[in-house]
């Protein structure tokens, strides 16, 4: 698991710019919805895919001007991301942090 948590650690460092983070959520939210949507129609899979990709890398192409972590870490980049919107959404992380204070 070290090496997810490496490649989680560097995707959270290559998105620091706040607009760069709401796309990149968003091209998650997208993600999801391109799963669902592929029981219905692979058209507007397709479609959400590429505007996940549109999302993802204009938001480091021109806002954070940086590389994607996927280009160091590829594949495991897919399920940090998911990880860290999910933290994020949901303030999993606090919770996560509160009941470890808890137990120290």
């Amino acid at each position: 698991m070290s090496y997810f948590r490496e490649a989680k650690a560097h995707f959270v460092a290559s998105h620091q710019h706040p607009v760069n983070i709401a796309l990149h959520h968003w091209a998650n939210i997208l993600a999801i919805a391109a799963i669902i949507l592929l029981f219905y129609d692979w058209r507007w899979t397709l479609f959400c895919l590429v505007l996940t990709q549109v999302f993802a890398l204009g938001g480091h192409a021109f806002i954070e001007k940086n590389q994607p972590a996927a280009v160091k870490y590829p594949g495991i980049t897919i399920l940090a991301s998911l990880s860290w919107s999910f933290e994020n959404w949901f303030g999993l992380r606090q919770v996560w942090q509160h009941f470890k204070s808890k137990t120290a």
